[in-house]
């Protein structure tokens, strides 16, 4: 039996959520899964509806962390456990070590969640935790490199990137829909993302402002919300972009990928935003199982997620013109008619059925 024990997992919306629920998926193959996760809104239905084994820890933070703990604890004694994976250190924080000693163990490490200050109080706390860790998995390259300046054991890392699912199935219904959005604009550029600064949304709209010259017919889509939303509401007005630029707050998944299938190109040149980077960027990856190449950003594990020149472009997130330029290769010459078949061949390395083969080797 695998057991997984996760603070973010569906309904719940996020990256780090559909990466937990596809390892659960991909793992039934190999053997019967039990996640341990916390309660959210609409978890009980969903719960329902899932062919996994799901058990939901509720009440407070602080309590609900020790209560799954002392769960997990319990079920490891009682059970043959082939495996266990925790989404973050914190989810490993209360495990008795002990249990631990003889199950192959991983804890999933993205960038954001380990990046404090090297002897800091939760930097030694993050050390502590991972120790008690078999493996500790690293989504990039990157993040691999940054764990390894902080502290974290070298012996301990594998990079194992995020295994995706895409592409899906989309109805007929969702793809008019995405027509009747785009119809006959181009270049038909989208974003898919939560609104902060980290995005790097606001250097987006100026560069579309620009390509504007060039591209009189261009469509910008910004799928998420967040914080800088309101900002960007008015940067858009006070840009006289109102007919190119579409700032969709909340839509689901069959209106989200029916817009993906539709476009030309999938941009997010993120940046670092104090402590917070880009640890990999999986969105690329969804992007590209549609035939979408990509432009990511220079600052963080997106070197990994596109391949420069192949499957799209590096730029940095920070500079309007190095964006700007990304593009203007990007559609040169119809170049990214090859970019997204190359794209797309990149993307089944990603399949979850090849991505848990990694995990698999090394218990």
């Amino acid at each position: 039996m695998f057991v997984i024990s996760t603070r973010n997992f569906p309904p719940d919306l996020g990256g780090i959520q559909n990466l937990i629920e596809g390892l659960a998926k991909a793992l039934i193959s190999h053997g019967p899964v039990k996640v341990f996760a916390d309660s959210c809104p609409e978890s009980e239905k969903y719960d329902k509806n899932s062919n996994l084994d799901i058990l939901r820890v509720s009440g407070f933070k602080i309590f609900r962390k020790y209560r799954k703990a002392n769960l997990i604890n319990e079920f490891l004694k009682q059970n043959n456990i082939r495996a266990i994976f925790f989404d973050h250190w914190k989810s490993l924080e209360n495990l008795n070590a002990e249990n631990l000693s003889n199950i192959p163990s991983f804890c999933l490490i993205h960038s954001k969640e380990i990046n404090h200050q090297k002897n800091s109080y939760l930097n030694k706390r993050m050390i502590k935790s991972l120790n008690k860790a078999k493996f500790v998995i690293a989504n990039s390259f990157f993040t691999k490199n940054l764990a390894i300046s902080l502290g974290i054991k070298q012996e301990k890392i594998h990079v194992i990137h995020p295994g995706s699912n895409y592409p899906i199935n989309i109805e007929i219904e969702y793809e008019k829909k995405a027509h009747e959005i785009y119809k006959d604009c181009f270049p038909k550029i989208i974003t898919i993302a939560r609104l902060d600064k980290r995005k790097s949304h606001q250097n987006i709209l100026m560069c579309i402002k620009n390509l504007k010259e060039k591209f009189p017919k261009i469509k910008y889509i910004s799928i998420g919300d967040g914080e800088e939303r309101k900002k960007l509401e008015e940067l858009k007005k006070e840009l006289n972009l109102e007919k190119e630029v579409v700032l969709l707050n909340k839509t689901n998944e069959q209106l989200k990928v029916a817009l993906l299938k539709k476009s030309d190109l999938f941009l997010m040149p993120s940046i670092i935003y104090k402590k917070s980077v880009e640890g990999f960027g999986i969105s690329f990856i969804e992007a590209a199982s549609y035939g979408k190449g990509s432009i990511g950003g220079k600052d963080g594990g997106e070197k990994d997620a596109i391949k420069e020149g192949v499957t799209g472009y590096i730029c940095d997130g920070n500079n309007i013109g190095s964006i700007y330029e990304a593009v203007i290769k990007f559609f040169e010459n119809e170049n990214y008619k090859k970019i997204g078949k190359q794209a797309f061949e990149f993307s089944k390395d990603f399949k979850w059925n090849k991505i848990i083969k990694q995990y698999l080797e090394l218990i």
